[in-house]
This record gives C-alpha cells, structure tokens and sequence, in this order.
C-alpha cells in the first residue's frame, strides 16, 4: 500500500470530480456512510463526475494496487462503501436521468437514490420498483436483485431491467444487455458489485399513477401475526406487504401507552386503484384495532417513510428464505423480541409470490424465486462492541425460524464470513458468477462486496 500522499494526489489531477483527501474539511463526513461502527478512513473519495471518472479512478486503483470499494448510496450492512487505507468511488454526484415516457424507459445514472428516482419518474405517472427506503441508492439495490413494495405485481427491480453501462475492472466501458453480453448482463442481476462499476441503468418504467399504501400499526399476538401473514399470502398480486415485528418506537404517531409494546408495522402498497385498494386493506385492518393507520391513496414517491438526518444505526442481522412461518416461530419470535435487551430489535417478514415468482430461477444471478417468505432478523445498539451481546441472539432466532432450505438475500447480508455468501446462490447459480468473474476481473479487483472468487 503506497503512501496516502501518493495515491491521492496524481488521482485529483486526473479526474474531472472533485477527489477528496484526509486533509480537506468534509472528509469525515464524506467518509461516513448509512451504518454505524465503521470507522475506516480511505486515502481518497473520488466523488467522480461521469463515467470517464469512473474509468480512470477503476484503472488508477488497479495500476497502484490499491483497495477498491465503491459507494451509490452506502447502506451496504457490511460496510462495502467504504475502506480503510484505499479509495473509494462515490457516485453521489452521478444523477442524470433520461427519460422516455412514450416508450416509459429510463436512462438512470447510478448516484441517484430510489427517492429521487421515483420522485422524478413519479412526475409522469410511471414507476420502477426498488426497496422500501428513499436513501438507498439505486446501484446496489439493483445489482442485489431489488426486493420492494412492489415485488408481487412487477418482480424484482432485476426484472425490469433492460440495460447497462459497466466499467470493467480494465477500465473499459461496456454497455450490455440480453443480446450484446448475456453473460454479464445475467450475472448483474443479482451477483451484486463483483463484475464492474455499473454508470447507468436502462429501466422499463409502469404506468402507475397512484397507490393505496402507508403504514398501518397493529398490536403483536401470535394470533395477530398468523392472520397478517395469512392474509398477506392471500391478497391480491397488486398488494405487497412489508411486515416488522418489534416494539413500538415512540413515533409522534404512534400512541404513548403503545411504546415500547409489540406490535406489527407494517408498510402497504396496493398498486391499483382506490375503491380496490381500500377493499384488499380490509382484511389486514379488521384483524385487530390499529394502533395507526396511515395507509390511504397517494402517488407512489410518498410511499417511503421518512428518514431521520443523521441517523446511523449499529446494527447485527440476518436475511434468510423460508417457506413456513407457522404458529410455533411466531410464538418464540415474540418470546424473544419481548425479552432482548436490544436498543431496537426487529423481525421483517415479507411475503413474496406473485410476478417475482413467474420468472425462472436461472434467468437472473438472483435464484431464489420460488420462496415464499424473505425474513430478516435485526438488532440494534449503541456500541460496536455490543456485537458480541446480540449477534448470538440475532443467530439463534434465525436459526429457529428456519424452515426449508438455507437461502440468504445477498443485498442484506452483512459481514458474515464466505459460507454466507454461498447461501445466496445455489451451487450452479454460483458456478456460472465464477466463470463470469474469471473473464471480467481475474484478479479480484472489485472485493468489497459479497465476493465470488474467479473460478480457477
């Protein structure tokens, strides 16, 4: 590793964005990113201004030998959007958007976050779905698959994708799609940032004016949360359903005797009209007296819950498939939630099928569409050194709700050791990423991720 001097420097020359540097006053906050407890200080941002600044900071890193990470909106869990002693390239500053409305595609630079995205195609009535918080940034959320409030009625964010432009770990720029490089193209959608620094993204857009969705609050019983479930898994293909189980925070919504008690938050998108959307709501708000019910119609921007500035969470989770959520898991997943000492502790449940499902499995890098459920389990505390208390509690819930085979999102898995990154592809799933790998960067330059080694 070269001196912090002499990387930086001869990089600020090339590149036409600006390159940030320990030594300039916004470096600690250009540094930081979404999670707490990463400290790490790169010898240089390059907050590149296009794609050609992307090329050099790619090839300047590879010449030097230095650690490469790359950052689009930096909720990486396992804190890939940033490194300690290496460069990083930050494509916040990377948002141009073109948009076709008549033949509703967009031309999407990688620094723009879902919020801002869906908020300027949500000026024409169109959507593209991603995840369910607006400071995500579309690349990562892209490359992981895309799992979000519309996931039963258009797929994965994957499957509406129609085109990309990738620099390689060569440094060139590549645009690819089914036909011009199948392979690569394939092996984005879902393989996450192993392949290259992915510019753009050409999205199908659907016509989708407004939604009924917000949220709604229901009290915690076992027999609360198996009707919700139940229900979920029978609602329309239009409705998708984000449900965390946890204790009530106290939001100024939420009513003060209900906080700190168990309850179901649930975030609701009925991508449909109004008189349909309030009738496929029913059966979730008749299952018990809601504590809140925000739901109503609205355009889809608003659907993302607002974000407190400033917030980083120190957080330990586990992402898992399952195919069963029975009486038993509820009961022992409320035990536990009632008992951890956790600052915040949170199971999500989402109940997936629908369009996702009708894809196959090999068509995307992304291989686990014939899962029922996505489960996470999540706790949260004030110290990193804390993650010895409550990463065996995380562990163990999970492990008690496992039912089926082992399977793991790759967009939330944290740093969890290699054996949890081979649980998000299945053995031929993985193969083919590492014969993609091999041919587009042999040496591993692009590592900070969920790594898939070059075959061979």
């Amino acid at each position: 590793m070269q001196p912090e001097a002499t990387i930086y420097e001869p990089l600020r020359a090339e590149l036409t964005g600006r390159v940030i540097g320990p030594d300039d006053h916004d470096y600690n906050e250009a540094r930081t990113i979404f999670y707490g407890g990463f400290e790490r200080r790169p010898a240089a941002i390059a907050r590149v201004a296009d794609a050609n600044d992307v090329a050099r900071a790619v090839r300047f890193a590879a010449e030097t030998g230095t650690e490469l990470a790359v950052r689009s909106g930096g909720h990486s869990v396992a804190g890939h959007g940033t490194t300690e002693g290496g460069i990083v390239i930050d494509l916040a500053a990377m948002k141009a958007l073109e948009l076709e409305a008549v033949g509703r595609t967009a031309w999407a630079e990688t620094g723009l976050t879902a919020g801002e995205y869906s908020a300027a195609v949500g000026e024409h009535g169109l959507v593209t779905g991603f995840g369910d918080t607006a400071s995500v940034g579309i690349g990562g959320i892209t490359l992981s698959g895309g799992v979000g409030l519309l996931v039963r009625t258009f797929g994965l964010t994957i499957d509406d994708l129609l085109a990309a432009e990738i620099v390689t770990a060569d440094g060139e720029l590549l645009r690819i799609d089914e036909q011009t490089d199948p392979d690569l193209f394939w092996a984005i959608r879902g393989g996450g940032g192993n392949f290259g620094v992915v510019t753009r993204f050409r999205f199908r857009l659907h016509e989708l004016p407004s939604v009924v969705g917000g949220i709604l609050i229901l009290p915690a019983t076992p027999g609360v949360v198996a009707s919700f479930i139940d229900a979920a898994v029978g609602a329309p293909e239009e409705l998708s359903t984000i449900a965390n189980i946890l204790p009530a925070p106290p939001l100024p919504f939420v009513p003060e005797q209900h906080h700190g008690k168990l309850v179901i938050m649930a975030l609701m998108a009925y991508a449909g009209g109004s008189g349909a959307g309030q009738r496929a709501m029913a059966p979730f708000r008749s299952l018990a007296m809601p504590i809140a019910d925000m739901v109503r119609p609205m355009p889809y921007p608003e659907i993302y819950p607002p974000e407190q500035p400033g917030f980083h969470p120190i957080a330990t989770s586990h992402t898992m498939f399952v195919d069963e959520i029975d009486r038993s898991g509820i009961e022992t997943m409320l035990e536990r939630l009632e008992t951890s000492t956790a600052m915040m502790r949170a199971v999500q449940i989402r109940v997936l099928g629908g369009a996702m499902a009708r894809i196959p499995d090999d068509a995307t890098a992304f291989a686990h569409r014939d899962r029922r459920f996505m489960v996470n389990v999540a706790a949260l505390y004030e110290r990193p050194e804390e993650h010895d208390v409550y990463a065996p509690w995380v562990a163990d819930l999970a492990a008690q709700l496992q039912r089926g085979p082992v399977g793991a999102y790759v967009g939330f898995l944290g740093d969890e050791g290699e054996a949890r990154v081979y649980d998000a592809y299945p053995k031929p799933t993985w193969d083919r990423l590492a014969e993609v790998k091999a041919r587009y960067d042999p040496a591993n330059l692009f590592r900070l991720n969920q790594n898939v080694q070059p075959a061979g």
